[in-house]
């Protein structure tokens, strides 16, 4: 079916219009969609069912669906809840996906066959080798007993970084869903390193923070993570860190760093959540995070006597008490040519305190895109949702090999994948069309080492994987 999306770049704020990767961005003008970025059913090369809409050209196989369950030649079943996802080169041109698994809850451990972290939570991550057009060669566990493990990044060196979207653990009271933490064996809220060949550790990144990490996404030439919170109910956080040592040259990512929270100068806990003015360019400092992996006081076997509250403020509490920004639930992030793009899911409305008809979480408005210069220490708003019918609670994003944004949505009607050119136009990828699972979300969206392949998840209890190919240039992503 034909999508007529409004296509002007509605971005605001103040200041002078940057150079470089933030020009295209801002020089937009107005076009209507034209009739190749026309969304149309597409059967499924899996089995001819419709499950997404694309445009013309275009076709995907879909890959892991656990409708049905999914089980190794070891015996592992492959969970559910696929999120987060970064594509490294594979063997005889196929891709290696480090797959994030979102499970949260005190269960069992999913497989003993990968490093542990904590033997009763169920999340972690999954490793596959799979080709252009999404036929599985092979899968294997990659990391077990995390939980939450919602996004992450991709790192140079050819390792994934998963992101805990939590801080449950035996020494913090019930979460959201009530459920004791008492089985739990280790604290949450961490991330850690999966690299795409050989073995995890299985331990996180502690001086990262414990806080609801979202995703990162690493500056090689500042030698910088720098790492999104979605702090669901409480402002969320802009972080860097800085590690000891020079992560390029060691191939991975140690511990021992320091973590910092991004301020505004001149504007003490600016409210970057609510609604920019066009073009809104800031310059920014840090501030550093003096105790940014705490462990609370309890008793084993007993309910900790901190609240899940408490302890998911405990990071930005910190910065905040040293005039740090506040955002609306920061989710996904990408690195492109020495600049950090973020999304803000829930950014860009009314103050928060005021009207809000959504009640989703911290923030009131449908969305927002930031983009932060690393060597300038620049933080400028490249785009802000008029409406949910034009950008709807961006989530996961990526960049395309010609600079286009691919973002995922994620809410409760239609959920697209959207792309935002440096021409300044939204327009839309995807729309999910899975039978009674329409409002399910997008999450996971990467490019195949050679970009021929855009491979990107449905976020559910019974999850799977697409491959989609075709004429990129052509719609230009």
């Amino acid at each position: 079916m034909a999508i007529d999306r409004r296509t002007l770049f509605k971005s605001v704020g103040a200041g002078a219009v940057l150079g470089g990767p933030f020009a295209g961005f801002l020089s937009s003008t107005a076009a209507a969609a034209p009739s190749f970025r026309s969304l149309g059913p597409v059967p499924d090369a899996r089995d001819g069912v419709v499950r997404l809409h694309l445009p013309a050209g275009f076709s995907y196989r879909s890959f892991h669906d656990t409708t049905t369950p999914v089980v190794h030649p070891d015996g592992t079943t492959l969970p559910g809840r696929h999120d987060g996802m970064g594509a490294f080169p594979g063997p005889s041109g196929r891709s290696v996906l480090v797959r994030n698994h979102e499970i949260n809850g005190p269960v069992p451990a999913f497989a003993s066959t990968a490093p542990v972290y904590d033997p009763m939570t169920g999340g972690g991550t999954t490793t596959v080798d799979v080709d252009g057009t999404g036929n599985v060669a092979s899968w294997r566990p990659s990391l077990a007993g995390t939980q939450m493990n919602c996004s992450g990044g991709q790192m140079p060196w050819g390792s994934w970084i998963t992101c805990e979207e939590t801080v449950n653990g035996p020494d913090v009271g019930p979460d959201f869903t009530g459920a004791p933490n008492v089985a739990l064996t280790k604290p949450h809220g961490f991330i850690f390193e999966v690299p795409a060949a050989g073995e995890a550790s299985g331990e996180p990144i502690r001086s990262a923070g414990r806080f609801a990490h979202e995703s990162v996404a690493y500056d090689p030439v500042g030698n910088a993570l720098y790492l999104t919170e979605d702090d669901f109910s409480f402002p969320s956080g802009f972080y860097r860190y800085l590690p000891p040592t020079d992560a390029m040259a060691e191939g991975r990512l140690d511990d021992g760093g320091r973590l910092q929270m991004l301020r505004v100068v001149g504007m003490p806990n600016a409210d970057l959540a609510a609604a920019q003015r066009r073009r809104a360019t800031y310059d920014v400092d840090w501030v550093d995070i003096e105790d940014p992996a705490p462990v609370f006081p309890y008793t084993p076997g007993a309910t900790a006597p901190t609240s899940n509250n408490t302890a998911i403020q405990y990071v930005s509490a910190q910065g905040l008490a040293q005039g740090a920004a506040r955002f609306s639930r920061l989710e996904g992030s990408a690195y492109d040519n020495g600049v950090v793009y973020f999304c803000s899911t829930q950014g860009g409305g009314a103050p928060e305190g005021g009207p809000n008809p959504l009640v989703d979480g911290w923030g009131t408005g449908f969305g927002q895109i930031w983009a932060y210069r690393t060597e300038e220490q620049v933080l400028q708003l490249i785009y802000q949702s008029p409406g949910r019918d034009t950008l709807d609670f961006p989530d996961n994003v990526t960049t395309s090999a010609r600079g286009t944004l691919v973002v995922c949505e994620d809410h409760d009607q239609d959920n697209y994948l959207r792309g935002l050119s440096r021409g300044g136009q939204i327009f839309d990828l995807a729309l999910n069309r899975m039978a009674g699972r329409f409002g399910d979300e997008f999450a996971g969206t990467t490019f195949s080492p050679d970009h021929r392949t855009l491979f990107v998840n449905i976020q559910a209890s019974r999850g799977l994987t697409f491959a989609i190919w075709g004429p990129w240039t052509r719609i230009g992503v």
